[in-house]
């Protein structure tokens, strides 16, 4: 059954720099995300919003959990233009307008035990509520590796929390500041020798693209989740089109059919 979208006024309860550039931003919810998936994402808007006139996407990073459930997420972005340089400016107590959780989250097939895990920079925000996710209905982590990749060490983000959830992490950076040196699918590829029964994968295109082809050559399915612009976050301006590989007519868009595709049947 579909998840219920619903927008409401969220509370700011932090807004913390965690890394050069990197936030993390938690928010209260009335409703809760008690139904949320991870993968899924929510749109934001300032309470004083002329402009920019659009809402923004974010993923879900992490559900905030209470005595009494869940009371809240967090959210974990870089800042890279004007709206989340206002967000990075944002204090405790400041209100935003949120409305989620929109798309469609990762599946968890029940038979897959080794699990790969790739991130490149911001895309390690989905796996962190991934992994959270897996271990409340569980799942024996031990088997499943998360691959971090990123620019330098300051774009490696969450190692800590993975490795205190039992998760082997492996670390690239394009300087070797931080792990190898080298990008995320130079370590991936030789450990596919272990056979995994899943690859998750969420960062730059590029990456996505070359993580897609060594699950092909290797057989093993994989899920993407495609990082783009949105401007309704739910399907209806149809701004965020991607085509798919069996060069039907019918294009699938981000927002609603994704974020998040088996890698077999969009073209990226």
């Amino acid at each position: 059954m579909a998840n219920i979208m619903f927008q409401e006024k969220s509370r700011i309860l932090r807004n913390e720099n965690i890394s050069p550039g990197y936030y993390k931003i938690g928010l209260t919810s009335d409703r809760g995300y008690s139904e949320a998936l991870p993968g899924q994402f929510v749109t934001l808007k300032f309470a004083d919003q002329i402009a920019p006139l659009l809402r923004r996407p974010f993923s879900i990073h992490r559900l905030i959990t209470t005595a009494e459930g869940i009371s809240g997420i967090e959210i974990l972005y870089r800042v890279v233009g004007t709206c989340t340089k206002k967000l990075s400016l944002c204090k405790k107590g400041d209100t935003l307008d949120v409305l989620g959780p929109l798309g469609n989250g990762f599946s968890i097939p029940s038979d897959a035990r080794r699990i790969f895990i790739a991130a490149g920079g911001i895309g390690v925000a989905p796996m962190a509520f991934l992994t959270s996710f897996m271990q409340k209905k569980g799942a024996d982590l031990s088997e499943c590796t998360v691959f971090i990749g990123g620019r330098s060490e300051d774009d490696i983000l969450c190692r800590d929390d993975f490795t205190r959830m039992g998760i082997a992490v492996r670390l690239t950076t394009d300087d070797g500041s931080a792990g190898e040196k080298g990008q995320v699918t130079d370590i991936l590829e030789p450990a596919m020798k272990l056979r995994p029964d899943i690859i998750y994968a969420c960062g730059p295109m590029p990456m996505l693209k070359a993580v897609a082809r060594v699950a092909k050559i290797y057989a093993v399915q994989c899920q993407i989740s495609v990082e783009t612009m949105m401007a309704c976050g739910m399907g209806v301006c149809l701004g965020c089109a991607v085509e798919p590989e069996n060069d039907s007519d019918a294009y699938m868009h981000v927002c609603k059919n994704g974020p998040v595709f088996d890698s077999d049947i969009i073209r990226i």
